[in-house]
């Protein structure tokens, strides 16, 4: 991350909603929105041109979905750190977000205040998930896993996941702290 403030890219098929982000985010002294995009592919090619910090993924987009485009910005070794951010709260679209690189997934339904914070959370390096997907990760990759492992089938996602720290510890009164390992 760069010393000045939190560079983002934008991206959403829907201008209406790129616009309620960036009037959010841009009220914040170290937040700069640098770039928008209105599908994956344009996204892919504008964190190659614009550098930023921080990427706000939508999950469904017309050319290049953002599953896809987070693959392709996570292979392209770019520093960008993408927080998926979408409407549809389907463990497939959370989990599949997390396995192409993303460091965060949150539905769109965040409080204003938990979207800056998941932000500068993510651009210092540390993860974010919202508290139901987390339940439901608890639930599908450790409290259903096979005996022994604590991780059964899923053994390869969960130690990903738990080596890249997203495992987050949210406190009952709200918040998303600094993110929390979590360890079998």
């Amino acid at each position: 991350m760069s010393t000045g403030p939190i560079r983002i890219l934008l991206v959403d098929d829907q201008p209406l909603l790129r616009m309620g982000f960036r009037l959010i985010l841009d009220g914040e002294d170290d937040l700069s929105i640098v770039g928008e995009a209105s599908d994956g592919a344009e996204a892919v090619r504008q964190v190659r041109d614009l550098a930023p910090d921080v990427v706000l993924m939508d999950v469904r987009m017309p050319v290049l979905d953002g599953i896809g485009a987070t693959q392709a910005i996570a292979a392209s070794g770019a520093r960008a750190k993408v927080i998926i951010l979408t409407t549809f709260d389907l463990d497939e679209y959370a989990f599949a977000g997390l396995r192409a690189g993303a460091s965060a997934f949150l539905l769109k339904d965040v409080a204003p205040a938990e979207l800056v914070s998941a932000v500068r959370v993510v651009a210092s390096g540390d993860a974010v998930v919202a508290p139901r997907v987390t339940q439901r990760l608890l639930e599908t990759y450790v409290r259903g896993g096979g005996a022994g492992t604590g991780f059964g089938a899923a053994a390869p996602l969960a130690r990903a996941l738990w080596r890249r720290r997203l495992w987050p510890g949210i406190p009952a009164g709200g918040g998303l702290p600094r993110t929390r390992c979590w360890r079998t």
